[in-house]
């Protein structure tokens, strides 16, 4: 791998598609790691059951003691490892605009941001219906709140390189991203 270093960040508030794009991009052969496991890892560490109230304490815990860039600080090592092998990763769940700005100065690579947005009705009805960890509607309007004031996640949103939008089905969803994907690898060669 001698080509240009960079990392795709995945943005978009809960239940946008920011998995979905990430284990589609995992299935394309693209190295990806998720934030959200700092977070989880921490949970399990704990002891405590993965719930979304425990994910939260531990996000909002960590960003407290160790400052807004936490999860980048924590995942830089496994990204710059990463980008050894891999001339393109994939960062699944890039949270607030600390991480961000940490990550374009750290990094050592391009940061290249896609948003992932969709309806607030569509994102609560998969929120809802997913498989893991469920959200009501009041759960999920909470978490939005929590994770744009106490998170400063619309900042990446906001600044992102490329916005997809996902309100139909996954297909559509992977279909626009390998559009960007394979425009990006494309430029590379």
């Amino acid at each position: 791998m001698t080509g240009k270093k960079r990392a795709i960040a995945l943005v978009g508030m809960p239940g946008a598609g920011k998995s979905t794009c990430a284990a589609h991009l995992a299935k394309r052969g693209l190295y990806t790691f998720r934030f959200g496991s700092i977070v989880t890892s921490e949970v399990v560490r704990r002891g405590w059951a993965l719930t979304p109230t425990n994910e939260r304490i531990v996000r909002e815990e960590l960003r407290a003691k160790d400052g807004m860039e936490v999860m980048a600080k924590r995942a830089l090592p496994y990204l710059r490892n990463a980008l050894k092998d891999h001339d393109l990763i994939v960062i699944d769940g890039l949270y607030s605009f600390s991480e961000y700005v940490m990550l374009l100065k750290e990094l050592k690579a391009e940061l290249i941001v896609i948003a992932i947005v969709s309806d607030r009705k569509v994102r609560y009805g998969r929120l809802a219906s997913r498989a893991e960890r469920p959200l009501t509607r009041a759960e999920a309007e909470q978490r939005d709140i929590a994770e744009i004031v106490n998170l400063e996640k619309g900042g990446p949103i906001a600044i992102a390189d490329y916005t997809l939008l996902n309100n139909h089905s996954p297909a559509e969803l992977n279909a626009a991203l390998d559009a960007v994907i394979d425009a990006l690898l494309a430029e590379a060669t």
